[in-house]
Formats: structure tokens, C-alpha cells, sequence
């Protein structure tokens, strides 16, 4: 899922770094503070995407960061967990490189 996720961004111009795990992604943001689109899934080990959506938005330093929401999870109270810890957007799981794209679009991210 990241490599398709991954191909889509390259192709809409972005710059991608990859994270097995939420810590890992965590870490990488530390890492690279100037990251300014963040797609996450809610299902993943260690750090799952609603505990590291909360963590992004616990700091300001990422107060300008934008998170996308990217997963299987499809129930209403789920994006409204979500959305309300602080993502910017939620894509469900099956998806098009053209709703990446849109929800993208809304956002501000691409042309």
C-alpha cells in the first residue's frame, strides 16, 4: 500500500519519505521538520494512525502540517475520531490515485 500511496505522490510532484510504523514516522518527522503532507494509515503497529495523528498535532512545531488519514477503517465514528484528533482529511480504503489527489487538492497541497 505505501509503494502504490508512494507513486502517486512522486507523480503529483511530492518528495516522499516512507515509515514502516508510526514511531518510525514519528522519528522521521523529527527528523525532517520541514514534511508538510503526511499520509497515514489508522492500522499500524506500534504507534497506530489515530495515537500518532494525536502525538503530530501535541506539537506545535506541526501545527502547519497537513495529515491525511489513509484506511480500511470505514465506520462514521472512525473518521470522526480521526478528523477530530487533528487529521486534515480521510480517504477510505479502497481508493483512486484521483481521490488522493482531490482530497490533496481541498487541502491546498497540489495545483
Amino acid at each position: 500500500m505505501r509503494m502504490i500511496v508512494g507513486n502517486t505522490l512522486r507523480d503529483l510532484g511530492f518528495e516522499i519519505s516512507e515509515a514502516a510504523n508510526g514511531q518510525e514516522a514519528f522519528d522521521l518527522l523529527e527528523q525532517q521538520p520541514d514534511i508538510r503532507v503526511i499520509l497515514c494509515d489508522w492500522n499500524m503497529p506500534v504507534m497506530n494512525g489515530l495515537e500518532f495523528v494525536q502525538k503530530v498535532r501535541a506539537d506545535a512545531r506541526y501545527s502547519s502540517s497537513l495529515v491525511v488519514m489513509v484506511t480500511t477503517e470505514t465506520e462514521t465514528d472512525q473518521m470522526v475520531r480521526a478528523l477530530q484528533a487533528g487529521a486534515n482529511e480521510y480517504i477510505m480504503k479502497p481508493f483512486t490515485r484521483q481521490t488522493i489527489e482531490e482530497k490533496l487538492r481541498i487541502l491546498g497541497a497540489v495545483q
